[in-house]
């Protein structure tokens, strides 16, 4: 499993980057292909399937180096899984949606072969078209377990008052034997980056409340959020369960893992533009933007790893790092250098493959970065270049 910066102590990629423009976002082929070597080994160990979430990563240029590793992909809307058929048309297409639209389920059943709802009522009311369509039918699932870690509530399905999935009360409530007919699956999704502990755990409150229809399901998809391809993540205790699920139920199981597909494959280069001092902190504003183009570091909140820096007060010089926006809180973190950045020096972010191009914006009219791909040789190719035109378009109607 690949480091975060890896890869950057090989000379020549050090070249190819020193040469691109910043900033820019740089999606690493040789790790991508890597993720998905340790996938495609979880899914031969245990039968199970796992697609790409595409919340994640959506950049479709790589999707050949996943494919091969790969069962499908998994949408959230209409545009995702349109992405998902025609750029990896070979694979499963999976769609969850907190709520659809009526007028969006025609194109879904072109596009998809499993959809999963968010609610008895919403399958109740598009199931029947749907599974007349051939579509394999799921509902979501919450079993009121939450293991997020302190501050990462805004990605807890399982908070109190939650709207994501269906809870046993309601399902005893609201669920009726022709509504439940429809059903080939149950789908939870609890997990932010985390370790198969976890997944254990949320097992558990899943058996302990939904058990008994488990018997009567063709499949189980245990979301995403799975943490597969990082270093120290136990994939032998995931395996066992996986097995142990898969065996005693009869089902297949699925997971649908972004970041794992994605993890440590991407570089945002940057460049310093001024450094000014306030009251004790060295501000060194960069020409990328925290808000604009890594949005995860002011949502998650996230502190990105930075190549060659330290924590805040490891190294000799402590710096502020921001970006180039208004906003008074687009600030990427406090990190520390061994000598005093200066203007024009180049700074490069790691683990900026997943949440970045697919969330970024143009906030301030701020430009996109460019992106390209680096190849297994060290060359690199520019997939995207974004201008002036891409922020006016979104904006009006000429």
């Amino acid at each position: 499993m690949a480091g975060v910066f890896d890869r950057l102590g090989e000379a020549s990629v050090a070249k190819a980057l020193q040469e691109l423009p910043t900033p820019c976002y740089v999606i690493d082929e040789k790790i991508i292909k890597e993720n998905g070597e340790v996938l495609s080994r979880v899914q031969e160990h245990t039968g199970c399937r796992i697609l790409l979430a595409q919340k994640a990563f959506s950049n479709y240029d790589l999707y050949p180096a996943l494919a091969p590793y790969l069962a499908g992909t998994e949408a959230s809307g209409v545009f995702e899984a349109r992405l998902g058929r025609e750029e990896m048309p070979e694979g499963e297409v999976h769609v969850f949606c907190t709520a659809y639209k009526a007028k969006d389920m025609e194109a879904l059943f072109n596009y998809a072969d499993h959809l999963v709802f968010n609610s008895i009522g919403q399958l109740a009311v598009f199931g029947p078209a749907a599974k007349s369509n051939g579509i394999s039918l799921g509902l979501r699932i919450n079993p009121e377990c939450s293991t997020q870690e302190e501050g990462h509530s805004i990605y807890d399905p399982c908070a109190t008052g939650s709207r994501l999935g269906v809870t046993r009360a309601q399902w005893d409530k609201l669920m009726t034997p022709d509504v439940y007919a429809l059903l080939d699956g149950l789908h939870f999704h609890t997990l932010c980056e985390q370790d198969a502990y976890d997944l254990e755990t949320t097992w558990n409150a899943v058996e302990e409340k939904f058990g008994t229809f488990l018997p009567d399901m063709k499949w189980v998809n245990m979301g995403g959020g799975h943490h597969i391809t990082r270093q120290g993540y136990d994939i032998p205790r995931l395996e066992k369960l996986v097995k142990e699920v898969s065996e005693k139920y009869g089902v297949q199981v699925y997971l649908e893992p972004g970041e794992a597909c994605a993890l440590n494959a991407g570089y945002l280069i940057t460049t310093v533009l001024d450094v000014a001092e306030n009251n004790g902190i060295t501000n060194v504003i960069l020409d990328a933007s925290a808000a604009c183009h890594m949005p995860d570091v002011l949502e998650m909140p996230y502190r990105p790893p930075l190549y060659g820096a330290g924590e805040a007060g490891e190294k000799a010089y402590p710096v502020r790092l921001g970006g180039p926006s208004c906003l008074a809180g687009d600030v990427i973190g406090n990190y520390s250098f061994d000598k005093a950045p200066q203007i024009g020096d180049r700074l490069i972010f790691g683990d900026m493959a997943i949440y970045t191009t697919c969330k970024n914006n143009t906030f301030n009219g701020m430009p996109l970065p460019d992106i390209h791909v680096l190849h297994p040789d060290s060359s690199t190719t520019l997939i995207a270049r974004f201008g002036y035109q891409d922020f006016k378009y979104r904006l009006g109607s000429s």
